[in-house]
């Protein structure tokens, strides 16, 4: 099971002496720190920091561990990511372990800004003596503890607590898989022979990113759900070691009942999609009533508007009609006076007034509006120079001529274009409304009818293109690669142009070359160009007819998808359907051993070391003293520690592993520490509550008259 974080503030820090020791296990995936002779540490912490910024002010905070969900209310957590003081398992970044330390302490209960306790705290195997020396200097200057008892190593303290358990003996060897790295350490008589030791750089942490890379591979629209806590949290859950791995792998290659039975799922928040219930008959019948209400109200209104437009229109006409009546008594003298009593400049301003109130009262009506009416009543005014004479013009005037002919006929052939463009629209409205009550009166006869009108059109449009690339082998002359010929690709008025392409150029052909010197000779172009402007009109027709039915189709069919073009590797596209539960489920199968097997083949991440098993043997075969004797007392007594020798099956496979390459008939015994994850920070403590303690302390004194060298000379006996 997941490990489950401590970090509610102690009270009783005051009423422990100041002679007791505060044990720490400095773990590369959790803190742990606690008093000595305790049986459980006090506090227990995600050993990570991370620096979110302020939504609204943009200040930096440090927050130690994982990160409170409430604090996601009020900071950006996603562009800080958790950072760790460790490189591998060794200490590196020590402004990161101070802040750790300082919560440590802090959630210890420490108020204060020294430490008055001694502080055993562990490190790695091997570790290198500037990580040990800047670790002193921190505890020593900045929190100004008495003493160290710098250092031991966990594995070391996890293997000597068991062996008081009666689990493992004095002579044996201990693998611990850690977050980072698992080693092998040999003990011979109750100490650790670190010159026999060996590592590996492989752990937990490369498990769980190995699992996370593989269940985004294959659920990649559930990523945003598989955090590093969710993934760890089913690598401990769900993984086992399998006992041969290439076997394991065939039976769930066949899927088997076996394998049917080895596959877990995990189901992810889902709340399914509400059911739409059918409405009833007279809820139909209720909601196309009040359909029809709204209806009759829109048309009403609109009628009403059509009719105050018309009344109004009609005003307009009888106030301009009455107004030139006026005009012409008018006498000619008081004219323009007359005109700006009235607010116009000219009595052509009235007449195009009333021309344009006239067509559009006509637009109101419903009736047609003849292109002839639609002239403005200054256009004899505009191109006055268009029926004149040449003979009568001078050459200015005959310029201004030219320019008011193409004026003209520019104006009228837009008015012809526009005159069409709103015919097609109503004719276009009018076979619309047609279809639309066809539809109505007979929706399956309707359906069933475009349907056969868009098999018609695409057959016709397929067979064209056909018969432009691929012709229809209507001679039956294959060429010898199952090809055809230049003459099957052609239609009968292609044919027909190279006809007469062949025929002028045999007529030609003989002498000089005199085409194109009589007019006649050019109505060749026009007959080709002829053809293939009727050839490409129909076919645009014809595409057009097609787009217009299978737009209709869309419309009306859900269930219609149009046919992909010819040559066209395009498919149907998928008919989307609701989300039910079995698409928030994650399937763990394979996955469930393939990631932890990286702890004994690291090279299916890509890292070319040694897994745990030959490291046992590596291990036993750097020890000072080549003694069988010895070496069968170590291989009684392997025992596994550490965060990832947890795993079901992890015992039986490293025991297989040990044998291959050990001689025949060696006594191999591999057992599990009583607390994998614990026992490291309970044997710290066993040891720190020793009356001996205190001698293998390195005190603040020592710190400053010997110096950071002396830790290089520092031997820690794990045996008092």
């Amino acid at each position: 099971m997941p490990f489950i974080s401590k970090i509610e503030r102690q009270t009783d820090y005051t009423q422990f002496d100041s002679t007791v020791p505060i044990v720490i296990d400095n773990g590369g995936s959790y803190f742990r720190i606690g008093w000595a002779g305790e049986d459980e540490p006090r506090v227990i912490f995600r050993n990570i920091v991370q620096r979110p910024r302020h939504k609204t002010t943009g200040e930096t905070v440090t927050v130690v561990s994982d990160h409170n969900p409430a604090l996601l209310r009020y900071f950006d957590c996603t562009r800080s990511g958790p950072r760790s003081a460790f490189d591998g398992n060794v200490v590196y970044q020590f402004e990161i372990m101070e802040y750790i330390l300082d919560f440590g302490f802090d959630r210890l209960g420490a108020d204060q800004s020294q430490i008055d306790h001694p502080v055993l705290i562990t490190e790695c195997a091997c570790n290198p003596i500037q990580s040990r020396c800047r670790m002193a200097e921190l505890l020593f200057e900045s929190y100004g503890v008495p003493s160290i008892a710098a250092f031991g190593v966990d594995a070391a303290f996890s293997y000597k607590y068991n062996q008081q358990l009666g689990i493992c003996n004095s002579d044996g060897l201990a693998i611990c898989s850690g977050f980072m790295t698992s080693h092998a350490i040999p003990f011979i008589n109750g100490e650790p022979a670190y010159e026999a030791c060996c590592r590996t750089n492989v752990g937990g942490y490369h498990v769980t990113d190995y699992l996370k890379q593989l269940l985004s591979l294959k659920y990649p629209h559930h990523i945003s759900k598989l955090t590093w806590e969710k993934v760890e949290d089913l690598k401990m859950e769900h993984c086992y070691i399998a006992p041969d791995y290439t076997s394991e792998v065939r039976i769930f290659k066949k899927g088997a009942k076996e394998a049917e039975e080895k596959t877990r799922c995990w189901q992810l928040p889902w709340t399914p999609a509400p059911v739409e219930e059918q409405p009833s008959e007279e809820e139909l019948a209720r909601k196309a009533a009040l359909k029809e209400r709204q209806g009759q109200r829109l048309r009403e209104m609109a009628e009403a508007k059509r009719s105050s437009r018309i009344n109004e229109l009609e005003n307009d006409i009888r106030g301009l009609e009455f107004l030139l009546k006026q005009l012409k008594q008018v006498e000619e003298n008081n004219v323009p006076a007359f005109l700006r009593e009235t607010g116009y400049a000219s009595k052509q301003e009235i007449e195009s007034n009333l021309a344009k109130a006239i067509q559009s009262l006509r637009k109101a009506k419903g009736e047609q509006v003849e292109t002839e009416e639609k002239m403005d009543a200054s256009t004899a005014d505009k191109y006055n120079l268009v029926n004149v004479p040449d003979d009568v013009l001078t050459p200015e005037q005959l310029k201004e001529k030219r320019k008011q002919l193409f004026l003209k006929s520019t104006t009228e052939a837009r008015q012809r274009a526009k005159q069409k463009r709103i015919e097609e629209e109503l004719e276009r409205e009018k076979q619309m409304k047609l279809e639309e009550e066809k539809r109505l009166e007979n929706p399956e006869r309707y359906l069933e009818d475009l349907r056969a009108k868009y098999r018609e059109l695409s057959e016709k449009v397929e067979q064209r293109k056909r018969l432009k690339t691929n012709g229809n082998n209507t001679n039956g002359n294959q060429n010898g690669s199952g090809g055809v010929g230049r003459g099957e690709r052609l239609n009968a008025a292609q044919r027909e142009r190279m006809r007469l392409l062949t025929t002028a150029a045999f007529d030609r052909g003989k002498g000089e070359d005199t085409f194109g010197i009589k007019d006649e000779d050019w109505q060749l172009y026009k007959l080709m160009s002829r053809d293939d402007d009727e050839e490409d009109e129909k076919s645009n027709e014809d595409e057009a007819d097609l787009a217009r039915v299978s737009s209709r189709l869309r419309e009306i069919d859900p269930t219609f998808f149009p046919k992909a073009e010819s040559g066209s590797s395009t498919a149907e596209p998928p008919r989307f359907r609701p989300l039910t539960k079995e698409d928030f489920q994650l399937i763990l199968g394979v996955e469930r051993f393939r990631c932890p097997e990286v702890l004994f083949q690291p090279n299916l991440i890509g890292i070319d070391q040694s897994g745990l098993d030959e490291m046992a043997g590596v291990s036993i075969r750097r020890l000072p003293c080549k003694n069988q004797g010895l070496e069968e007392k170590i291989t009684k007594s392997i025992l596994m520690t550490g965060g990832s020798c947890q795993y079901p099956g992890m015992a039986e496979r490293l025991e297989a592993g040990i044998r291959m390459i050990r001689p025949c008939g060696t006594p191999i015994t591999v057992v599990r520490a009583s607390d994998p994850s614990l026992d490291a920070w309970r044997g710290a403590s066993v040891y720190a509550a020793a009356m001996q303690f205190p001698n293998q302390t390195f005190s603040r004194t020592d710190y400053y008259e010997k110096g950071e060298d002396w830790l290089r000379r520092y031997q820690f006996n794990y045996t008092l």
